[in-house]
This record gives C-alpha cells, structure tokens and sequence, in this order.
C-alpha cells in the first residue's frame, strides 16, 4: 500500500505525462529496475513551518514560487501535488508528538481493524455459550429458555478466587436453587428445584410436585411465585414447572456433564431439607450408575410421605427396600452415590462440582429412621444419597416440555 501511494502520487511515472523531473537526464546504459522511481536532481524542498505545530508543503495548492519559500521552483508543475489532507495529516504534529498516518492509510487501518474487532466479538459470544458465569450472558442474549449447559465439568461458574472451595460454590448457585410446596388431595410435601432458564422454567423431582393441584415456589432471596407443570415423567422421576409471572433477574444454574464426574469428585448438594431454605452440605462422589428404583405410584408415594416414611419417597437398592414400601409400580435408573448429607426435603435440588456446574438432582436418601428397630432420635442423613445424573436430566427436557412421557 505504502508503494503505490508512493508512485501514484509523490513520484508520477509514465510516458504519457513527460518526466515529473525535467532536469534530470536518463542514462539508457544504466541498468535501473523499472520498479524504482527516479531521484529528483536537486534536494526536494524542505517543510515551511508556518506557526508552533503547524506545517504544510510548499506548493500544495497554491503554485507559483511564493508556495516554495522563495526558491522559484516547483517539482510538482503540471502534475498533481501532494493532497492536502494527507499532508496535513502527516506533518501537523511535528513537534508535538508521533506523527499520524495520512487520511486514507487511516481509513484503512480503521476498515481493518473492523475484521479482528468482529472475530473477537464472536470468540467472546462463544466463551458466553461455554463459561459459567458468561454463560448466563449468552442466554440473555438468545432467549429466555435458553438454558446454559457445559460439554465439560469445567466451566468456572464460581469466581477465580473462590473456585474449589464450598462457601464459593453456595454463593454462586445459591440463587438458582428453590424451595417447592406441592399440595395435593393426598396432602402436602416440600422438596427442592433448580432454575435453569431466566424464564423461570425449574427442574426438579416427578415424586415432589406430581398429582398436585397447588403448587409455591420460594426462591433464594424469599419471594413466593405459584407455578405450573409443565411436563413430568415419572420413569426417571424428573419433572419440569414454570413459575407464572416469571419476575426478571432469575439466575439460572449452569448443567454440567455427568460423563465427567469421577469417584472421589468434591461436591456441593443445596436443597430445602425440612422446609430449611438453602441449606448446603458436603462431601464426594461415592459410586457411579446405582441402579435405584423409585415408585411410579402416586398415591403410594403419597401415603408413605405422610405415613411411615418420615416425608421421604420410598426407593429400593440391592433388593432392599429403603424408607418404606415402594408398591408394585416402579422404576429403576442409574444414579450417582454421594455421602454429602441429604434429608427430606432436599428432593430436586441439586448436586453440585467445585465449579458450580449440577451434575446431578438429588432425588433419594437412605434414613435409619425408617427400619422398625430405630429410633426417631436416629432420623436424618447416614451418607447413603442419590441423585440423577444431568445428563439424563438434559436429555429428557424436550420431552418434558412437550408435556412429559406422562402426558
């Protein structure tokens, strides 16, 4: 660029026009590469400083030898001088700082620099649909029931300088766990659920809301919103609810990838055990694909709530069967063990990695409590805890907002 501005214009060429330099005489038997211009034989004229931090050329735009300082020789007769613009812009901070490129190099510097400034709007558009934080951005920006997930369990979710510690996770996913009262001709229950999109859609247990007539939501900061099912299916015990008059400001929670998840993963479950909002316990992964089996029954999930199983959802392991009977109608899926504590209550909340991503929702737990030989004071978490996987809770939200495998 910078040569053929040099040629075009500061050193005319061609036959068309005659020599830009008269006094010059050619020498054929000089070898001289066509690609470089003559010298002028004679010094070209200097700059005329005008005033402190003004220059200009000598004869651009006016002619004649007043516009030379008086030398009465002008290098650009008949042909076109030098653009004012340009110049002006070169030399009019001569003395005062860095010289500034000429109008039309700034131009395009400035036309190029829209390719790098486009290509890094996307790469962050990109980090958006990857990050945790940024994540929730992104969404902002593609719908309101977008929700945010990670290929990997690796998206930062929790800031830098609190990631991998409890209290970090609990700050940042705190606002994304509710508290869920469902009231049903059976009676009544509380469990938990996960926000995952700004539109208020919430994931949580089919056992907690399933056959209800009423159900509340309390989020993090205490308000109160009814809500509506969606879609439930009660062969992987998850359901999906949708608050009406969804208010603005919902932070949903990152889902992260269950693929990932190893033995001996640190984890985070928050929940509302016993009506507690936003408790937040700990421990690790203690074994991956349980094969848990819940009851598909409602009525029989009901009855045990309220009677002999302490509020808990009946499940069975192993051919055991755990905080009461769980009827004839069942289903059985793989679950992640975890030994964080888990009560009743913490059904549909969430299991969560030292990054802040849900791996899983927090769907059974093993009570003492419930064995004949126990006693009450013996009731609460022994570290025996389940949760599906979320990337079973991923695959399964299309159909549950189609209405679910139920409908």
């Amino acid at each position: 660029m910078t040569e053929s501005f040099r040629r075009s214009g500061e050193y005319p060429q061609g036959d068309h026009h005659g020599s830009a330099y008269p006094e010059q005489q050619s020498h054929p038997s000089s070898p001289v590469n066509p690609e470089w211009p003559p010298p002028p034989a004679y010094d070209p004229a200097a700059p005329v400083h005008v005033e402190p931090g003004t220059t200009v050329w000598p004869g651009s735009g006016t002619g004649g030898s007043g516009g030379h300082g008086g030398h009465g020789h002008d290098p650009y007769a008949g042909h076109p001088g030098p653009d004012p613009a340009g110049t002006t812009a070169v030399f009019a901070t001569v003395g005062s700082g860095p010289a500034e490129p000429p109008a039309h190099a700034n131009a395009t510097a400035k036309r190029r620099a829209k390719g790098p400034f486009a290509l890094l709007a996307a790469v962050a558009i990109v980090a958006a649909a990857i990050g945790g934080g940024t994540a929730y951005a992104f969404q902002e920006l593609t719908g309101n029931d977008t929700v945010a997930t990670s290929s990997t369990t690796s998206a930062n979710v929790v800031p830098t300088s609190q990631r991998g510690t409890v209290s970090g996770v609990a700050k940042a996913v705190s606002p994304s766990i509710v508290e869920i009262s469902a009231t049903s001709s059976a009676g009544s229950s509380t469990g938990s659920g996960v926000i995952i999109t700004t539109g208020g859609e919430i994931v949580t247990n089919n056992h907690v809301v399933s056959g209800a007539s009423e159900i509340k939501v309390q989020l993090n900061d205490g308000t109160s919103y009814a809500a509506k099912v969606v879609g439930t299916d009660s062969k992987k015990d998850l359901a999906l609810i949708k608050l009406d008059n969804a208010p603005s400001g919902l932070k949903p929670a990152t889902l992260g990838n269950s693929d990932g998840v190893q033995v001996g993963d640190q984890v985070v479950a928050i929940g509302s055990p016993e009506g507690l909002t936003g408790t937040v316990t700990s421990g690790i992964v203690s074994a991956l694909d349980r094969d848990v089996t819940v009851s598909t029954d409602e009525s029989q999930g009901r009855q045990q709530q309220q009677e002999g199983g302490n509020g808990q959802w009946p499940f069975e392991f192993g051919g055991r069967q755990f905080n009461g009977d769980t009827g004839s109608s069942t289903t059985t899926y793989k679950a992640l063990q975890t030994d964080a504590s888990l009560n009743p209550g913490n059904s549909g909340g969430a299991l969560i990695d030292m990054n802040g991503n849900i791996v899983g929702i927090n769907s059974a737990m093993y009570s003492a409590a419930s064995d004949s030989s126990s006693s009450s004071s013996s009731a609460g978490s022994v570290g025996l805890g389940f949760a599906i996987p979320i990337n079973t809770v991923k695959s399964d939200l299309t159909t549950l907002r189609a209405g679910g495998s139920d409908s």
